[in-house]
């Protein structure tokens, strides 16, 4: 790991990422939030719809190596990134999901986000 790279392990850090910048690419999604001064850190979350825990795991680790090769150079200084796994990111080839981090880093970096998701329905009482 990167001496300037931290990570984040606090539920609200994750929380306040949710409200920064949202980046989406087929194999992951990538938020990016300033965070007054905490220098570059990076969480990953994959839920329990990508698959086993395996699985999961296995993701989690290409992901920390994709982060830790590519926040030292072109990561926002002084921001939160998180990279939340999608279905397709585990087959996807390393080569490609590392070109689609720098391409999502630097989209982040000009501050051009994807657009806002819609408010969720609210669920009905039964369920």
């Amino acid at each position: 790991m990167h001496p300037s790279l931290s990570v984040i392990r606090k539920r609200s850090d994750f929380l306040a990422a949710n409200r920064g910048l949202r980046v989406a690419r087929p194999g992951f999604v990538l938020l990016a939030r300033p965070n007054e001064g905490q220098g570059k850190r990076y969480g990953i979350t994959v839920t329990k719809k990508i698959g086993n825990a395996v699985v999961r795991n296995r993701m989690k680790r290409r992901f920390r190596e994709l982060l830790w090769d590519a926040l030292p150079d072109s990561g926002l200084a002084d921001h939160d990134h998180i990279l939340i796994g999608r279905e397709g990111g585990i087959e996807r080839d390393f080569a490609k999901l590392r070109a689609e981090l720098s391409e999502a880093l630097a989209r982040a970096g000009e501050g051009k986000g994807d657009r806002p998701r819609p408010p969720r329905k609210p669920r009905s009482r039964r369920a």
